[in-house]
């Protein structure tokens, strides 16, 4: 019986991972820049593309379906190019495992970095995550499985319990769920349930720790601990240097020397520039010419009067 639910369960988890065709990200970051600006202790945020990541979105309402935790290149794991691998994630059907950068270039992904995070917390959390590869996914459990195969209607008040549905071990399939308890392992908030207590002249504010498969990856994104970094703006970033595809190119003493406008880039090869205005050039000097010889007419006619 252990065999046959193993069997649909790892069927069920090859669906669930195949990804949907047609998946084009509105803007996905600079691959350079994403790679110089990530930090051991930061959160990669994921729209994923999968049939899972279609139901975690609907049940989150949130553009983010999948996260993983930045880290330093972990020791003789790395691609067969030599790429190391500097994400840990916990995947359907695989468990956690690593995961190169590059794996990520092609989606939109956002940057959550923890403010003030110690040097220190940051190496406990990052090796909290890295002690934790190879924890599997049990796909005995169907039921934990086929909570993602059909999106049914889910009240909001219920929508976290739905996604934390399971016990045990199973539950560490949600990615966020992992990255959770690194951070909790350094008493680090995401999202903490917050009281207040005290007399009204002297209120306090004390945290309680959520249970860790109630975390969504969404829930780094509006953590107010968290600091949103975007690649295209830490970078430097100047608007006016931007090249509209409606817009004319400006006058040569407007133009900076260094300016988004290559030589020939409005030029075609059915209607060069260069050409039409040798030729508007020429036709102005022959103008010009017969003004003069018409001028100096007028002149000796004047002249012999």
């Amino acid at each position: 019986m252990g065999f046959v639910l193993d069997r649909i369960g790892k069927l069920i988890a090859g669906y669930l991972q195949k990804e949907i065709p047609g998946y084009e990200p509105f803007t996905p970051s600079d691959p350079q820049r994403l790679r110089a600006l990530l930090q051991p202790g930061d959160v990669l945020l994921v729209e994923g593309n999968s049939q899972v990541a279609s139901i975690i979105k609907y049940l989150t309402q949130s553009t983010w379906s999948h996260a993983a935790l930045c880290v330093e290149p972990i020791d003789g794991v790395c691609e067969p190019d030599g790429e190391p691998h500097v994400l840990i994630e916990a995947n359907v059907g695989e468990g956690v495992t690593s995961a190169p950068l590059s794996k990520y270039f092609s989606f939109h992904t956002r940057v959550c970095r923890p403010i003030g995070l110690s040097y220190e917390d940051r190496v406990t959390v990052c090796r909290y995550a890295i002690n934790r590869i190879g924890f599997g996914y049990d796909t005995k459990n169907i039921l934990d499985l086929m909570r993602f195969l059909v999106p049914l209607p889910v009240p909001q008040r219920f929508r976290r319990r739905m996604i934390a549905l399971g016990s045990g071990d199973p539950t560490k399939i949600i990615c966020s769920a992992l990255i959770a308890q690194a951070f909790g392992a350094v008493r680090y908030p995401i999202l903490p349930k917050i009281t207040e207590a005290g007399s009204r002249q002297a209120r306090r504010e004390i945290l309680h720790i959520r249970d860790s498969s109630l975390y969504m990856p969404r829930d780094f994104d509006i953590s107010p601990y968290f600091a949103i970094v975007k690649p295209t703006i830490e970078y430097g970033f100047d608007y006016t240097a931007l090249h509209w595809a409606d817009r004319p190119k400006p006058l040569a003493e407007v133009a900076a020397e260094n300016g988004p406008f290559p030589e020939g880039i409005f030029e075609t090869p059915e209607a060069p520039l260069a050409p039409v205005l040798e030729g508007l050039t020429s036709l102005l000097h022959s103008a010009a010419a017969e003004d003069e010889e018409t001028g100096r007419d007028r002149r000796a006619v004047d002249l012999d009067a």
